[in-house]
């Protein structure tokens, strides 16, 4: 019995020791989320606004709810760390450094209003469409807002820019399949893959589209 009892108290323990620590590590978490909203509000809301809204044509919204879910914590790390060739989007990785562009994370993710997605979407199945009818599709639908060449706001569309080496390096198949099917709301990207968005696009469709995105290239001369 005097074991038993040892063992149940030390287990009792354990669990009290793991409820203590919870608030203080949802406080830690929140002390890390506003220190972030400091750093993006001295070096990022010129761009992206309060409250990381975005503005078309000037930078995209990152606290958008669809963004949040499947965005990894590595790929908005890399963006933010090095910056987006070919787009207004500089390298931060020096001036910041490590820790505060982890709490410029942590501020975007208090923003979320749902589970991060991004394992499970990453792990979809990459395309096998068809590029040539994928660029049909581009040209008629996306080039509109994203430009042809998908430079985004060089184009001066309203769309960013993902034709860009640094974003086709970063978002995996799932990542733009879930883009193109679901959309992003409270920005201009609608959804394309029901009978209510813009076009109601296939699901082999958009893997055309997604199979033609990969090939796209924007000319250094633009």
């Amino acid at each position: 019995m005097p074991r038993i009892s040892t063992v149940v108290s030390f287990t009792l323990a354990i669990l009290l020791a793991v409820v203590w620590a919870l608030p203080a590590s949802a406080s830690s978490l929140h002390g890390i989320a506003k220190r972030g909203k400091r750093v993006f509000n001295e070096n990022c809301v010129a761009c992206h606004q309060a409250e990381a809204i975005g503005k078309p044509g000037i930078a995209p919204s990152l606290t958008n709810p669809q963004l949040l879910s499947i965005a990894s914590d590595k790929f908005l790390f890399e963006t933010i760390s090095k910056g987006r060739k070919d787009t207004a989007m500089p390298a931060w990785g020096d001036q910041l450094g490590k820790k505060k562009i982890r709490a410029v994370i942590a501020y975007l993710r208090s923003y979320a209003k749902g589970p991060n997605r991004s394992t499970e979407v990453n792990a979809e199945r990459r395309s096998m469409g068809n590029a040539k009818l994928g660029k049909i599709w581009f040209d008629g639908i996306c080039a509109h807002c994203h430009g042809i060449y998908g430079q985004g706001y060089a184009a001066d569309g309203s769309g960013t820019a993902i034709g860009g080496s640094d974003f086709l390096r970063l978002a995996s198949d799932g990542f733009i399949r879930q883009t193109i099917t679901f959309g992003r709301d409270n920005t201009r990207m609608r959804p394309f893959h029901n009978s209510a968005a813009l076009a109601n696009l296939t699901k082999s469709e958009i893997d055309d589209v997604i199979k033609y995105m990969r090939t796209l290239r924007i000319p250094e001369d633009l």
